[in-house]
């Protein structure tokens, strides 16, 4: 079993880096591989809704980290995101690299029944708004939403500062454990013969007629 770890700072090694490895080497330590993909710093292009999504499978703009995202969770049996606090929020090339692969993977079915959390970090405030933004993503998707013993956020303003957050450490290290628990149930789940629970056909209801 695989967990995709997504880096949506532009910081390769910064603070959400430091908190994704903590969490990332506790998975490790449960038996489950991690993969950890770097958004980068190049700007990363939005949701235009042209839905030739719908048409392709993919996403029409198909040539940036996005497609690696789609890739890896094709064998991925669980998704964590970080993201640094901009302005109270989550990055925004993080935001539209989400919009575009949350449309086109829930399209292929990449997302549903598969695990989810996320993890913020911040040098002061806007964690839980964060936290918010990014965890409707899994609530849409059909996927569990795993917790740990606090918020899974850190804090600190260079990656030493975070690993001085002893409580924010130990929420990472005790997501990795929560999250390597459901998968292992998961699976488990599955070679007891639970079916995975079968979406109803989508109805979409406008209220303007």
């Amino acid at each position: 079993m695989k967990v995709l770890l997504i880096n949506g700072s532009p910081h390769n090694n910064g603070c959400t880096f430091t908190a994704l490895a903590e969490t990332a080497e506790q998975l490790e330590q449960n038996g489950i591989e991690t993969k950890m993909i770097h958004i980068g710093v190049k700007p990363i292009g939005g949701c235009t809704g042209c839905y030739k999504c719908m048409e392709l499978g993919k996403c029409a703009f198909n040539d940036d980290v996005v497609t690696s995202c789609l890739n890896e969770m094709e064998t991925a049996a669980g998704l964590i995101i970080g993201s640094p606090v901009y302005f109270a929020s989550a990055n925004g090339n993080l935001i539209s690299l989400l919009d575009r692969l949350f449309i086109v993977g829930s399209i292929r079915k990449l997302f549903a029944h598969k695990p989810g959390a996320s993890v913020v970090s911040a040098r002061r405030a806007g964690t839980t708004v964060t936290l918010d933004v990014l965890y409707k993503y899994f609530t849409i998707a059909e996927m569990p939403v795993v917790s740990s013993s606090y918020w899974n956020m850190v804090h600190g303003n260079t990656p030493e500062e975070v690993r001085q957050d002893l409580e924010g450490m130990q929420t990472m290290r005790n997501l990795g454990n929560n999250m390597a628990w459901l998968l292992k149930s998961i699976e488990a789940g599955k070679k007891a013969g639970v079916v995975l629970p079968q979406s109803e056909k989508k109805v979409m209801t406008n209220f303007i007629r």
